[in-house]
């Protein structure tokens, strides 16, 4: 049964937490430093996993006086895998982050008093804050709740290919403090990457097996926030029109929830994220569908 669990006011706890913050990285020498400068010097291990990077990312890890380590990238759900199964982890409790993130002070220190707490939970929810162009974007799509925190040994990341999931088939609590999510590439490079993603996604669609593909996270109404987006994906969304679908989305996230209220960087998050990318998954899918009608491959 879940439960809430509050920081306490206190003061911050002296002592390192034992937890190992574990960061994939490819090409990541923009966002780097940001995430390190977070988490270096309060975590008691630090994990750079990096892709066979070009750029300066190792370089920079290793400055910062991490433990790295380089693995073919296969997708994400494998990366975390071969990340729990291969680094030399001892601590405890493992934090995922994302080399476009970083730990604020307050979830800094509400984590340490939580796990100074010896809790009962095996993982944690936590909630993470978009900063996009400057701002936070509040409205229309926080908070959203992912379980990054958790047990070391307790927890394995889904197979697969994008939007994976840690699965924890046990008790779990939710943090109070938010992590933040600033990506410093730029607006063509997060482009770029969701044309990636959006093959991706076009390719699961087609496939139609989500909830049956072994390992993965199970959809249910009444579940976490992450089964009940998996739930509304497999049940509701992919029975929708293709075409017509991003419309309806674009129309929840930015009129119903609000969205317009947060000005202009919010209309461009919301017109590219809620749009434009399930515009893109579409037209891929039918691309795909078309292409295995004719008998062709899959572009």
């Amino acid at each position: 049964m879940n439960r809430k669990i509050s920081a306490a006011t206190a003061g911050s706890v002296a002592v390192r937490p034992d937890i190992a913050v574990v960061i994939l990285t490819f090409n990541e020498e923009e966002n780097l430093p940001q995430a390190l400068q977070s988490v270096v010097g309060w975590a008691r291990e630090v994990f750079v996993l990096d892709s066979c990077s070009t750029d300066r990312t190792i370089e920079i890890a290793k400055e910062f006086g991490c433990t790295t380590a380089q693995h073919r990238f296969e997708n994400f759900g494998r990366q975390r895998n071969h990340a729990l199964e291969h680094l030399p982890i001892s601590a405890e409790w493992v934090f995922f982050l994302d080399a476009d993130e970083w730990l604020p002070e307050a979830l800094k220190r509400e984590i340490s008093e939580v796990l100074a707490s010896k809790p009962m939970e095996n993982g944690f929810y936590v909630k993470r804050r978009l900063i996009w162009m400057g701002k936070w974007i509040k409205r229309g799509y926080y908070p959203t709740w992912i379980l990054r925190l958790f047990r070391h040994g307790r927890a394995r990341c889904e197979d697969r290919d994008v939007n994976e999931h840690i699965v924890l088939e046990e008790v779990v609590g939710y943090l109070k403090n938010d992590f933040m999510h600033e990506d410093r590439k730029g607006i063509s490079e997060w482009a770029t990457k969701h044309v990636g993603y959006a093959a991706k996604e076009a390719a699961l669609l087609l496939e139609h097996e989500q909830q049956k593909q072994r390992g993965q996270l199970s959809g249910r109404f009444f579940g976490s926030q992450a089964e009940r987006k998996r739930w509304l994906r497999t049940r509701l969304w992919n029975r929708l029109p293709p075409l017509i679908r991003p419309f309806f989305y674009f129309f929840y996230r930015y009129i119903l929830r609000l969205g317009f209220l947060d000005g202009r960087a919010a209309f461009v998050y919301h017109f590219l994220q809620a749009l434009w990318f399930p515009l893109l998954i579409d037209i891929k899918y039918l691309e795909l569908k078309q292409h295995a009608r004719r008998g062709g491959p899959n572009a």
